[in-house]
């Protein structure tokens, strides 16, 4: 008898973040085929996806025409390295990846194949160009709290989510200091920002650990860990306002916010962010092939070349791989083209009042939060008479009995455990009203359920 694909999959294929009893218990659904926003597994069971397959396939599934790109660019020339030389296809995505940039200077883009490598890239420039200017003792990063950076030794360094580190302490690196997030950080009603703990503790910790110490601060526009934490009005000019008091680069990690889910290129444009470096991955091909990179301001460069090192001391072997680099040239081309930020931002109101109206009806959420195509909701006991969950409640939804709801309802969102119990939305940004208007559907189903469960039908 021949095997499954499913029991194929169990008996050789290594599932990433996923518990060993979800892998073996003969559900998982086996994808073979996406149109739009949505999927479905080789059972003919169709999902909808509103995560974007990981916040990456941005323009949607199914779509010929960057397939056609890769297939092309395939056939031309599939592979050379981007050491001392280029190819036509990697020109032209740095070249319109520093259009699309925000600012005159972010016009320098280094490519690499994932968002972790991005990251590893950027500390490893900051590093690299400090020591050019002479300052070899600046080797620091600062991050916050409940940041996700990445999974590789130095970006899981940076990360700053106990769970994904606990198995590998000590790091390799213990060049890193978290701060609090805006989220935990926040001050009192009505305080102005810059009196926050989250900017005084940022700074105060550059003080202690000392200025000549620190290479880089980094931080995502709008912070994944914790739950699509928007930061308030003036925080990221307080961060620019730090790092050049003490001559510290700062780094906006747009891994996920890039390409178009806050409605821009980047979402620094949006925030009126002014960085040093922008990490990018994910959208910037709609995942059709692997890519990322880092921007980095051109006058940075130019010092570090112009040092006696004379280069940026960093590579990779299929950096700036010609295919992938058609593919994110049709990719970005497509996204311009057919409007695809515009619909973000011409929903993201209607989008917002959906979840709104979620939160009034249900009192198990105490609220939801982010902008553009990236939202949370997150859970509580009940949010009128201020309960938080318990810890045996905690324990369950997040143990398996939230996604065993998501799953019925055939949504692709992720239910997150990181700092609270949450679930996190994030469509393709092709996604109209009527798609907009299913995902909602689905989420009523999952919260009648959990709600049912929590009042004691289980």
């Amino acid at each position: 008898m021949t095997a499954t694909n499913r029991e194929l999959a169990q008996k050789h294929l290594m599932p990433h973040y996923t518990k060993g009893a979800a892998w073996k218990n003969n559900k998982m659904p086996v994808m073979v085929s996406g149109n739009g926003c949505y999927t479905e597994d080789e059972d003919g069971e169709r999902y909808l996806d509103g995560l974007a397959g990981l916040f990456c396939s941005n323009i949607g599934h199914g779509r010929s025409d960057l397939a056609a790109a890769a297939a092309k660019q395939s056939e031309k020339l599939a592979f050379f390295p981007n050491w001392g030389m280029a190819t036509p296809p990697t020109i032209e995505a740095a070249a319109m990846i520093a259009d699309f940039a925000p600012g005159d200077d972010l016009s320098e883009v280094f490519f690499v194949s994932s968002g972790s490598e991005a990251v590893e890239s950027a500390v490893k420039f900051a590093r690299n160009y400090h020591v050019a200017r002479g300052d070899e003792s600046r080797y620091k990063v600062i991050a916050r709290h409940w940041a996700y950076h990445g999974t590789t030794l130095g970006a899981l360094s940076v990360t700053g989510i106990p769970k994904f580190r606990k198995q590998f302490l000590p790091l390799l690196w213990d060049g890193v200091r978290h701060v609090p997030n805006t989220l935990d950080g926040a001050g009192p009603e009505g305080t102005p920002v810059t009196e926050w703990p989250c900017v005084a503790e940022l700074e105060q910790t550059i003080i202690d650990e000392g200025p000549e110490t620190v290479a880089m601060i980094i931080a995502e526009p709008i912070q994944n860990g914790r739950g699509a934490v928007v930061p308030p009005d003036g925080y990221w000019q307080e961060l620019r306002r730090i790092a050049d008091k003490y001559g510290i680069l700062l780094c906006a990690d747009e891994v996920i916010c890039a390409f178009g889910r806050m409605g821009h290129w980047f979402a620094s444009e949006r925030l009126g962010i002014e960085p040093d470096m922008i990490t990018f991955a994910k959208g910037v091909t709609s995942a059709y092939m692997p890519l990322g990179g880092v921007v980095i301001k051109r006058s940075l460069v130019e010092e570090t070349w112009e040092s006696e090192m004379g280069m940026y001391n960093h590579g990779s072997t299929f950096g700036g791989h010609p295919v992938a680099c058609a593919v994110a040239v049709a990719n970005m081309t497509a996204m311009r083209d057919e409007g695809v930020l515009q619909n973000v931002l011409d929903n993201e109101q209607y989008f917002q009042d959906h979840l709104t109206a979620l939160v009034d009806r249900f009192d198990i959420l105490k609220e939801w939060r982010g902008m553009g195509y990236f939202y949370a909701v997150e859970f509580v006991e009940s949010r009128v008479n201020g309960v938080e969950l318990n810890d045996e409640d905690r324990a369950a939804l997040q143990g398996g009995v939230l996604a065993s709801f998501v799953h019925e309802s055939k949504l692709l969102i992720r239910p997150d455990d990181r700092g609270a119990t949450m679930l996190v939305l994030s469509p393709p940004l092709i996604a109209d009203r009527a798609v907009l208007d299913d995902i909602m559907e689905r989420m009523v189903h999952i919260l009648e359920r959990t709600e049912a469960w929590m009042g004691g039908d289980r």
